[in-house]
């Protein structure tokens, strides 16, 4: 990459970065890459951007996926298992989980596209997701890129729940218990990478869970306590 035109983020939106992964990067050109959109270039010949890194991401959440299902799945037949195995691959699943991730705040892109764009582009989100795959998996081979892929299942889960906090207090309803109450119990990371902690109680019942957002902190809480009490 010292030959070419290169993305730059700060150092300590690269530290945050690589604390919210779980992975400190030998070659940190990887990770630089991965969070370079094409746009960031704005036409310069030779900008490293993420696109040949998304291909093989997807290659190698692919096979993640494969084995993973075969493995926990013994009892499923071949189109139940590739069901759920697009819902996990698939690009709306990819961007949710680099949502989770915050992927939104730190990819790099042209100064003419909006932030709020980005967030709420699943092409831009999920491409990333997977160009991170690949920096993962170049940098540190198939287990490091493992947490990430869990993360991809914690968003296809995320999905089939739906609305978590709807669902939960539509149960509760139901039941004749008094509504969820929700804390945000801890706040970590940089203002411009924030991790959420935040707790659920209710029916007797506390769950705990981080997110990039307080709602998406409160969605996962949510489902797991629904998990808890049905």
């Amino acid at each position: 990459m010292s030959r070419r035109a290169v993305a730059r983020l700060a150092p300590e939106a690269l530290d945050a970065f690589e604390a919210r992964l779980g992975h400190r990067f030998k070659d940190r050109s990887l990770l630089v890459r991965a969070l370079s959109h094409k746009s960031a270039g704005d036409g310069q010949p030779g900008f490293a951007h993420n696109e040949r890194m998304e291909w093989l991401g997807d290659r190698v959440l692919g096979l993640l996926a494969a084995q993973d299902l075969f493995s926990a799945h013994g009892r499923d037949d071949e189109g139940v298992l590739t069901r759920r195995f697009h819902n996990i691959v698939s690009g709306s699943n990819c961007a949710g989980a680099a949502r989770l991730l915050g992927v939104q705040d730190v990819l790099v892109v042209s100064r003419s596209v909006p932030r709020e764009t980005v967030a709420a582009n699943d092409s831009m989100l999920g491409d990333a997701y997977e160009a991170l795959m690949a920096a993962l998996y170049l940098d540190g081979g198939i287990e490091a890129a493992r947490p990430l892929y869990d993360l991809a299942v914690q968003a296809s889960r995320d999905d089939v729940v739906g609305n978590a906090k709807n669902r939960l207090q539509e149960l509760l309803q139901k039941r004749g218990e008094a509504i969820p109450v929700y804390s945000v119990v801890g706040r970590d990371g940089p203002d411009h990478a924030p991790v959420f902690t935040v707790e659920v109680e209710a029916a007797g019942h506390k769950a705990l869970a981080e997110g990039s957002s307080k709602q998406a902190a409160e969605q996962v809480a949510a489902s797991r306590l629904l998990e808890m009490i049905t």
